[in-house]
């Protein structure tokens, strides 16, 4: 029976193809591995051919034939290949339930084939299928896995659609960070007049991205270049979407003249587009119903006889079927009618609605903006001398010859940090309120934070004769997963609040297991003190900014943000801050939070590298405008033996690089002429290789990726601590010894592609 059914597949099917020369089985299995190679290639031509013209009933049966054909080959190669094009078909005609079916087993026979490119489409094809049913979980997770084979395969075109496939899907869940890192890696690798529908669509998504950023200049040019590409291809479907896009973009600018022209362009577009689709969709109803009619001949010949007896039955039961079915879609469509009347009413009571909260919404967005504005001018003019304060009196400190001013230049120092910490918390509670902060989960070990915070105090312990006691339950698992970064923050803040108002006194630092799930554990954090305690009418408004308890009996006075900047941290965690404090008598903080268990974590032991030596005989380059800022950093470096030169703007770094020899250069970014940016864009045309650090008073997320992207290797944020400083050029220097050779080779292959 199952020869027989397969025979009468293969002749239904050459029947049908009247487009294409059909070889018989026997024909077929007869031929040589290239005949054999060659005859499917041509079938997948065709297919492809029709598939492109909307003939989507032609190539379903193309597609079928080439399916039989490999299964009659018994190449599991061929068969994925199949499978694939009839996915395709059925994602045309709408029928995911077949497509995704379709895929899984393409992805299986291109396993069975050992063909690692096969393997790394079919992902990438799964992925398309969970984004289109709203698994965005799955989809990520397949376009990870054929990002990762195609990039072991450097199969630089099936990486950059993967790359672009995976941006659909983040644009669809509204990830548009996650969109762009994926854009800034598919144009890197693009071959843009090879593939004009991928150069299109990268435009076209950055235009989305900066327009909602609210960079709307930046969205205009790539908007514009999307149209002049769609156009140049005759990508009619991108035309619409791009004019629409560049309509509201125009108008979100106040260009409403320029903004009208354009949503015409978009209005015509659209209506050629429904058009086009209107007959692409009586294409797929047809193609549909042949699916259709080719499953039910199948079943037909294989149980034709068991069916023989039911026929009448069956008719009578579908013509009930049929009037009851009809009945119901009447009723559905009087239903929509009404309801249709009635949204046509709301939306028109909406638009106003809608128009007078975007005025609001953008009056709201222009004073938050200008209010980060003010954050990072004020932090960058604060910081920029703080850093020669610091830096001047951290230097002096370590002269012999001025130890009777020990104590003057300690006080200086002292004021300069609290100085530092005070923009510092400000900027913190920034970025808490504009929600701009950063939720980036990594495995970690609760012992080893504790360990590292409690030795940061050991100064202001020793200070204060206090003691730190840390107790940590053996029930809290080896490793977890979560906000590392957010945690430490918390810690050091209310171990910080702790170590200040307590004098010759306990400091406890406890963490208990509190209730457990599959995967998951949350964690009770307590921190107490032996100190002066809170008063309770004070107890809630320490948690305001600036706020304080203002002791009469105690000489610290402080910013008043550490406990907001905790309260704020630990609502994005969902939790809270408890207190329970009494005058005199000390006080209790706790909280909670929950992560996942970690397991399998391999322990890497850290490796300093703060060996200065290695900085003997080096040649550094500091570009930098400020003559303070350029005495600090030329004496850091000079008593660690390093051979220091100055260029005082963007450009005389530029001519210094070019005709000297240097280990590494350190870049500040804000000078005269050109920037430190722009400096090392130009460097990095004739010097691929020095290391070249930033040195920046504006730590701001974006700002960091264009560092970066302009080709810098690092960064270091004034002022900063100076063992950090030593610590990352040593890195910088070393690294540069180390991977020049692979650099180069990276390089290559980049200009390659």
């Amino acid at each position: 029976m199952k020869k027989f059914t397969t025979l009468l597949l293969i002749y239904f099917v050459c029947f049908t193809l009247s487009a294409q020369k059909s070889l018989s089985t026997e024909e077929l299995l007869s031929s040589s591995e290239e005949e054999i190679s060659e005859y499917f290639s041509k079938l997948a031509d065709s297919s492809n051919n029709f598939y492109s013209k909307g003939n989507y009933k032609q190539s379903l049966e193309v597609n079928i034939d080439f399916l039989i054909k490999a299964f009659a080959s018994e190449n599991p190669y061929y068969i994925h290949q199949g499978y694939r094009l009839l996915g395709h078909n059925y994602e045309a005609i709408n029928d995911t339930i077949l497509a995704k079916e379709s895929f899984e087993k393409s992805k299986k026979f291109a396993k069975l084939s050992e063909n690692n490119q096969a393997t790394a489409q079919s992902y990438m094809d799964l992925a398309g299928i969970f984004t289109t049913n709203n698994n965005p979980d799955k989809a990520f997770a397949y376009h990870d896995k054929s990002i990762e084979l195609f990039e072991k395969l450097k199969d630089y075109e099936g990486l950059t659609k993967a790359h672009y496939n995976t941006i659909l899907t983040a644009m669809k869940v509204d990830d548009s960070k996650k969109a762009y890192l994926h854009i800034l890696k598919a144009r890197r690798l693009n071959n843009f007049e090879k593939d004009s529908v991928i150069s299109v669509g990268l435009d076209y998504y950055s235009g989305l991205y900066y327009a909602k950023k609210h960079k709307y200049d930046m969205a205009e040019k790539y908007l514009l270049k999307t149209i002049k590409g769609a156009e140049k291809a005759k990508l009619t479907v991108q035309l619409e979407r791009a004019y629409d896009a560049y309509s509201q973009n125009l108008a979100k600018q106040g260009k409403n003249e320029e903004a009208a022209v354009a949503e015409t362009l978009f209005e015509m577009y659209k209506h050629l587009n429904e058009e086009n689709i209107k007959s692409l969709e009586t294409e797929a109803l047809s193609a549909k119903f042949q699916v259709s009619e080719y499953r039910k001949d199948v079943e037909a010949a294989e149980l034709q006889n068991q069916l023989q007896a039911e026929i009448v039955k069956s008719k009578s039961n579908l013509n009930t079927i049929l009037i009851v079915v009809t009945s119901c879609f009447l009723v559905m469509f009087i239903a929509l009618f009404f309801a249709y009347r009635n949204r046509k009413k709301l939306v028109k009571e909406l638009k106003v609605k809608n128009k007078e909260y975007l005025a609001a919404k953008e009056h709201s967005e222009m004073l938050s903006k200008t209010k980060s504005t003010f954050f990072s001018t004020v932090s960058h003019e604060l910081r920029t001398p703080l850093y020669g304060v610091i830096g001047l009196s951290t230097i002096l400190l370590e002269d012999k010859t001025l130890k009777k001013h020990e104590e003057d230049l300690k006080s200086l120092k002292f004021s300069a940090d609290y100085l530092l910490a005070l923009i510092n918390d400000v900027l913190q509670i920034n970025k808490i309120d504009s929600k701009t902060i950063e939720d980036e989960q990594t495995s970690f070990s609760i012992r080893d934070l504790f360990k590292k915070i409690t030795a940061s105090f050991e100064y202001m312990r020793l200070q204060n004769k206090n003691r730190i006691h840390i107790h940590i339950s053996e029930t809290i698992p080896k490793h977890v997963r979560g906000n590392s970064v957010r945690l430490s923050q918390i810690l050091m803040n209310l171990i910080g609040n702790a170590c200040k108002f307590t004098e010759d006194g306990d400091i406890y630092l406890i963490a208990e297991t509190g209730s457990e799930t599959e995967g998951k554990t949350t964690i009770k954090f307590y921190i107490k003190d032996t100190g002066i305690g809170i008063p309770k009418e004070k107890q809630e408004t320490i948690f305001e900014e600036f706020s304080q308890a203002n002791s009469i009996n105690y000489h610290y006075q402080g910013t008043g943000l550490g406990l907001p900047i905790v309260k704020k941290l630990l609502a994005l965690s969902d939790s809270e801050i408890h207190l329970e404090s009494e005058s005199g008598k000390g006080s209790l903080f706790s909280f909670e939070l929950t992560f996942d268990i970690a397991e399998n974590i391999v322990e890497k032991k850290e490796v300093s590298i703060l060996d200065t030596s290695r900085l003997d005989g080096k040649s550094i380059l500091i570009v930098e405008d400020n003559r303070i800022n350029q005495t600090v950093t030329k004496k850091i470096l000079e008593n660690n033996n390093a051979l220091c030169s100055i260029a005082n703007n963007g450009e005389e770094a530029i001519s210094k690089v070019k005709n000297n020899a240097y280990d590494l250069v350190l870049m500040d970014i804000n000078m005269p002429l050109k920037n430190g940016m722009e400096a090392t864009q130009e460097i990095r045309t004739f010097n691929k290789t020095i290391p070249i650090v930033a040195l920046t008073a504006v730590e701001v997320e974006e700002m960091r990726f264009k560092i970066f992207d302009s080709g810098m290797n690092d960064i270091i944020v004034k002022p900063y601590d100076i063992n950090k400083f030593i610590q990352t050029i040593l890195k910088n220097i070393v690294t540069e010894k180390q991977e020049v050779s692979k650099t180069k080779d990276i390089n290559t292959r980049l200009r390659a592609v």
